[in-house]
């Protein structure tokens, strides 16, 4: 089991991890805009381990129009802390984890404090930003991360992606995330970043459900 975390202060935004929160899209850090949805991409720990795996190798980033680059993993190891069963006792001790692992291509997992830079447009709307990992976490039923905002987009904020497994065997995709605007034009006009984050969450949908990925 592993689980990390990475705060620092060069992230835009005050209100890091809150994508964790449970009640964020009743009470939001202040003026940004929450949103949450959730999908089932199917059951079964084979489901969820080729789900989890597409998940850590960046795959929900790598949706049309978006190029992922100059993927930097935080210098040394990752402190992992401490591992918690659903009651909420210590299950791990915390532990220095050095593991690294690579894609196909050589791209580095994701791993807590790991730097990423995204270019590209998502139906016109520009998705270009450097982004931080702020968490990730590695669980037997529960693996996902946290991308938070360090600079160069047009909002400011973090989202989260998590894939779990249910004990009904449901697999199910899940993103939330909050974004303040800080280009103007976002900042004049807000319901484009409900549609920029709406468009997004689409992509990230069809990057992992078996519905687009799988051949005909």
């Amino acid at each position: 089991m592993r689980r990390g975390s990475f705060q620092d202060d060069t992230v835009d935004y005050a209100a890091v991890g809150a994508t964790q929160a449970h009640d964020l899209m009743s009470y939001p850090p202040e003026n940004s805009v929450p949103a949450e949805d959730s999908w089932l991409l199917g059951s079964g720990q084979a489901r969820f381990e080729s789900s989890a795996d597409a998940l850590l190798s960046w795959t929900a980033l790598r949706v049309r129009g978006l190029e992922i680059s100059d993927v930097r993993p935080a210098a040394g190891p990752m402190y992992t802390g401490v591992g918690y069963d659903v009651d909420g006792n210590p299950t791990v001790a915390s532990r220095m984890d050095a593991d690294q692992r690579f894609d196909a291509d050589g791209t580095p997992y994701v791993a807590a404090g790991t730097t990423v830079r995204v270019r590209g447009h998502v139906k016109g709307m520009n998705a270009d930003g450097e982004l931080r990992v702020i968490y990730a976490i590695e669980e037997p039923r529960r693996v996902g991360f946290a991308l938070g905002t360090v600079g160069d987009s047009v909002v400011s904020g973090e989202e989260s992606f998590v894939v779990t497994w249910a004990d009904n065997d449901e697999v199910r995709f899940t993103v939330r995330a909050f974004d303040r605007p800080v280009a103007t034009l976002y900042r004049v006009v807000p319901a484009l970043v409900k549609r920029r984050r709406r468009e997004l969450f689409r992509g990230y949908l069809r990057a992992l459900s078996p519905l687009y990925t799988t051949p005909a």
